[in-house]
C-alpha cells in the first residue's frame, strides 16, 4: 500500500461533518465537495465517526500507571495477608484491591535472593518463595519490574558469598555490629564484575521479555541500590564502572526499557548520600540515555532533595524519555513535616500524597507509586488522587475523529482520515530504542463473527509525538486488492508490529469496543 504523511488541522470543517450525536460512538456522512486537502476538506463519501473518550477505566500499557511495591520478604500469600485485596476506599461501598489499580509490580530485591549459589537461579525453581510472588503478579494479568542490590550496607549480605570466596575485594560496613554479615563488593573488582556479568546474562535469558517485564531499574549500584554514596577501590575508575554495568544491562536487555535514577550524585562517593551537583552527573547520565535508558527518580516529594536541578534535568528530557516517579518520604518512618517545603503537617499523610502528586505533575511522569504497608494505604485514604492519575497521568490514548468509506471496490485506492488525542501529562515512548516504534495505529476489517480478515497499518503513525491538547491528525492512502467481495465492519486499534499487528496498547474509549481490543466503528461493503 502506498502512505502518504500529509497531515491537515480540520479547519472549517462543517456542522453536517461536526454532528455530535447520541453515544460514544456517533456517524455523520462526509458528502463534502472537495478532495482531502489542507483546507481540513474530507474524501467525498466518507462517513466520520466521533468517538467520546474514556476517563476513568484503568488502562494496563506498558510504561504506565501505578507501580505496586513488593517486599523481599513476601511470598504469593501477600494479597490477602497485607489486605491488598481488601482496601477500605472512603468514598466507595465496598473494598477494592491494589492490582486492580496497579499494572506493574517492581521488586527490589538483592543478588543473593536471586542466585544464592553460582548458577542456582530462583527462578529455575518453581517452589521458590520469590518464583511464587512472581508468578501470583502475572497470574493477575501485571507486569514485573525489579532493581537488584548488591551492596550489604543497611542490609545484609546483598552479593552472594561465593563471589567473596572466588576473590573478589569488600569493604564493610561502618555502622554494621557485624562486617561480614554486612560486607560490599567494590563495584571497580574484576572478579565481582565477572561474576555479575554471568548472572545479568543469566537473568536476561529469562527476563529479556516484555509480555512479563515493564522495566529494569538497571543500576542497582551504591548504597540501597540508588546509585549514590559509591565505595571503590579506585574512585578514579567511578566513570569506567558506570560505562561497565550500563553498557552491561543495554547489551543484556534488548527488549526491555531501561531506567537509572537521576540522582545529582550518580556514582559519586559522597558519604553523606546528598550535596551538591556533581560536576560529571549530567555527561553520565547523557551516556546512559544515549544507550537507550530512560529515567527514575526516588525521591519526589522531597523537598529538601528533589530540588531545581532535578526539575530542569526531567524537564529537558519531557517526551524524550519516559520518567517513573518514587516518594522519597516513608510517612511511618520519616518525620516528613520537617519538609522545607512547609506544606506537610505532622499526623497529615494526606499532605504527602498531594506533594508528591503535584511533583509528578510537574515532571510529567508516566508511572507513580504504591509503596508497601501505610504508603499504599494512605494512597487509598487520598482516592481522589489515586483517580486522578489514571485520568490525567501517563498516556491516555483515543481517536476522537475517524472519516473512513462505506462502500468501495476492491483494489481501490481509499483515504481513511483520522485524528489522535492523549489525555495524559506523559507520553506514550514508541521512542526509546527497546520499543523501536513497535506500536502503530491499524483499520481492520472484521467479518460477522468479529474476526479480523485483513489488517492495513499506518507505517506513518509516531505516538511519542501525540501529546496533551496536540491532536495529530493523518491522512492514510490505501487500497483493497485482496480482499474479498462482501460485507464488513471497519475497526481501529493500536497494534503490536511484533506480534503480527495483533492489538498492542489499550485505547481510553469504551463503547463498541471488542474483548480483542479492537473499536467497531462501520459497516462496509466491499464490492
Amino acid at each position: 500500500m502506498r502512505i502518504e504523511k500529509t497531515r491537515s488541522i480540520f479547519r472549517g470543517w462543517t456542522l453536517a461533518i461536526l454532528l455530535i450525536c447520541s453515544g460514544n460512538l456517533s456517524a455523520c456522512s462526509g458528502d463534502n465537495d472537495g478532495g482531502n486537502d489542507d483546507n481540513g476538506e474530507l474524501p467525498v463519501g466518507n462517513v466520520t465517526i466521533k468517538i467520546t473518550p474514556d476517563k476513568k477505566t484503568v488502562l494496563r500499557n506498558p510504561l504506565n500507571g501505578w507501580v505496586l511495591y513488593f517486599n523481599r520478604g513476601w511470598d504469593e500469600n501477600f494479597w490477602t495477608e497485607t489486605g491488598y485485596d481488601n482496601v477500605n476506599v472512603p468514598e466507595l461501598s465496598e473494598p477494592v484491591k491494589v492490582s486492580d489499580y496497579a499494572s506493574t509490580c517492581y521488586l527490589r530485591t538483592s543478588w543473593s535472593s536471586l542466585e544464592p549459589e553460582e548458577g542456582k537461579y530462583i527462578w529455575n525453581d518453581p517452589n521458590a518463595r520469590l518464583t511464587r510472588l512472581l508468578k501470583s503478579a502475572l497470574d493477575r494479568g501485571m507486569r514485573l519490574s525489579f532493581r537488584i542490590v548488591v551492596d550489604g550496607r543497611d542490609q545484609g549480605l546483598n552479593t552472594p558469598q561465593y563471589v567473596f570466596d572466588a576473590g573478589a575485594d569488600w569493604y564493610p560496613d561502618p555502622n554494621g555490629s557485624n562486617g561480614a554479615n554486612r560486607k560490599s563488593p567494590y563495584p571497580d573488582d574484576p572478579v565481582f564484575q565477572q561474576k555479575y556479568e554471568k548472572f545479568i546474562e543469566a537473568f536476561a535469558q529469562k527476563f529479556n521479555d516484555p509480555d512479563k517485564v515493564d522495566f529494569i531499574d538497571a543500576y542497582g549500584l551504591g548504597k540501597w541500590g540508588e546509585a549514590h554514596t559509591m565505595v571503590y577501590k579506585d574512585y578514579g575508575n567511578k566513570s569506567k564502572v558506570f560505562d561497565w554495568i550500563t553498557s552491561l544491562y543495554a547489551r543484556c536487555f534488548t527488549k526491555i526499557p531501561l531506567v537509572i535514577n537521576y540522582h545529582r550524585l550518580v556514582g559519586a562517593n559522597n558519604t553523606s548520600g546528598w550535596g551538591a551537583v556533581a560536576s560529571d552527573t549530567e555527561q553520565l547520565l547523557n551516556s546512559a540515555i544515549d544507550k537507550g535508558y530512560s529515567l527514575r527518580h526516588d525521591a519526589f516529594g522531597m523537598n529538601g532533595y528533589y530540588q531545581d536541578w532535578e526539575k530542569q534535568f526531567a524537564s529537558r528530557w519531557n517526551y524524550k524519555r519516559p520518567i517513573i516517579m518514587e516518594g522519597g518520604w516513608i510517612i511511618n518512618q520519616h518525620r516528613y513535616w520537617i519538609d522545607p517545603s512547609n506544606k506537610y503537617r505532622e499526623g497529615h499523610p494526606e499532605d504527602v500524597r498531594q506533594g508528591e502528586f503535584d511533583a509528578s505533575a510537574e515532571a510529567r511522569v508516566n508511572m507513580m507509586d504504591f509503596r508497601g504497608g501505610d504508603e499504599t494505604a494512605s494512597w487509598f485514604k487520598c482516592f481522589a488522587l489515586v483517580q486522578r492519575f489514571v485520568s490525567e497521568g501517563g498516556y491516555r490514548l483515543y481517536p476522537d475523529m475517524i472519516s473512513l468509506p462505506k462502500e468501495v471496490k476492491g483494489g481501490q485506492k481509499v483515504t481513511i482520515v483520522h485524528r489522535w488525542n492523549n489525555m495524559g501529562w506523559g507520553y506514550c515512548p514508541t521512542n526509546i530504542p527497546q520499543w523501536n516504534q513497535r506500536y502503530k495505529v491499524a483499520f481492520a476489517l472484521l467479518d460477522d463473527k468479529k474476526e479480523v480478515k485483513k489488517v492495513f497499518v499506518d507505517e506513518q503513525t509516531d505516538l511519542s509525538t501525540w501529546l496533551k491538547g496536540q491532536p495529530a491528525t493523518y491522512n492514510f492512502d490505501l487500497t483493497l486488492k485482496g480482499v474479498s467481495v462482501g460485507a464488513y465492519k471497519w475497526a481501529v486499534g493500536l497494534v503490536d508490529t511484533t506480534k503480527n499487528n495483533a492489538i498492542g496498547l489499550q485505547m481510553a474509549v469504551k463503547n463498541n469496543l471488542l474483548e480483542s481490543g479492537w473499536v467497531e466503528l462501520l459497516d462496509v461493503k466491499v464490492n
